[in-house]
């Protein structure tokens, strides 16, 4: 597991540690891995895995992003071109499948290859010969393809959108990247490596998230998965003034959030009354932050829609330390 942190693949969720297996498993072989998940979940991070754990980790990885590869270009940057190929070839040029020789070539988003360009990915995957544009000689590759995508290529190749014979040869080995919100057991544990990896990478004290902000991570979706706790974590980490780290209600979307699951545990040796008014509280603060949310601070309006009487709701806010004009400013 040491290998993998150093990667950024941190968990100990059954979804997360049945992916690792697989990464551990499909590192030992040199065939290729078609990688299906969500946007954020770390697709290129498992990529790196099977390739930093395997046999060609000395040699490169070279990271392709289909989506911005020009149709008319396709060949070019695959394959490379020699000197006078066409008119503005005034050096030869090594493509990526040059760069990654004795590595491996990730190609993420592979679902949004043109046509085009998925003959010409065929047709290398069938072999592994290639010929740079104005070439003479056929080139032998000698590297690993790992592909990406967040859509369903299955369902593209029964709608006509992706070659079935394409489909074949890059879903030889096949890994489903769990979204956050399935492996919600490690939304805490990245939470606090996130934290110790900004308190190293920006020299500062390495302070605590909030058991508030705990409770407000484990009952939220999280539709950008992993990506999208990195980012906000990041973001307060740099804005934390205080000894702990507060998570802004107002940075999460209030359509995301579901209920929580730490919100009834109990805590060690809790009584019920102490496990029953604590889980009231952290459900009302949670309330309330998206209420303030979903009305930009607007008290009266906030009190409409909650049911509750201005006066009360101002006095649930004041116990809580919740300040409306936060939620206005980003309203605003």
């Amino acid at each position: 597991m040491e290998n993998l942190a150093r990667l950024n693949l941190v968990g100990e969720s059954s979804a997360f540690l049945r992916c690792v297996d697989l990464i551990r498993r499909y590192a030992a072989c040199d065939a290729t891995v078609l990688i299906h998940g969500e946007t954020g979940t770390g697709k290129e991070l498992a990529a790196r895995g099977i390739h930093y754990l395997g046999a060609r980790r000395d040699f490169p990885f070279i990271p392709v992003n289909c989506g911005a590869i020009p149709d008319n270009l396709v060949e070019n940057e695959l394959f490379g071109h020699t000197r006078g190929a066409y008119t503005d070839a005034r050096d030869s040029r090594a493509g990526v499948i040059a760069d990654a020789e004795g590595g491996t070539l990730f190609l993420d988003e592979v679902e949004t290859l043109t046509p085009r360009a998925q003959v010409a990915l065929l047709r290398f995957l069938q072999d592994q010969h290639y010929r740079p544009l104005g070439g003479k000689h056929i080139m032998v590759a000698n590297l690993r393809v790992i592909a990406a995508s967040n859509e369903n290529l299955a369902d593209r190749t029964r709608r006509g959108l992706f070659r079935q014979d394409l489909l074949f040869r890059l879903n030889i080995m096949g890994l489903e990247m769990p979204a956050l919100r399935v492996r919600r057991a490690d939304v805490a544990a990245l939470a606090h490596y996130f934290v110790h990896r900004l308190s190293r990478q920006y020299g500062r004290p390495e302070r605590p998230l909030s058991r508030a902000s705990l409770a407000l991570l484990d009952r939220y979706e999280w539709p950008g998965n992993v990506r999208e706790l990195e980012n906000l974590v990041h973001r307060e980490f740099l804005l934390c003034q205080g000894s702990e780290i507060e998570i802004d209600p107002a940075s999460l979307d209030p359509r995301h959030f579901g209920p929580s699951a730490a919100a009834f545990a109990l805590n060690g040796a809790d009584r019920f009354q102490a496990a029953k008014a604590r889980a009231i509280a952290e459900f009302e603060r949670s309330y309330l932050a998206q209420l303030l949310a979903e009305t930009h601070g607007n008290v009266s309006l906030a009190a409409r829609r909650s049911g509750k009487e201005r006066r009360s709701l101002g006095k649930l806010l004041k116990k809580h330390g919740i300040d409306r004009s936060q939620y206005a400013r980003e309203g605003a």
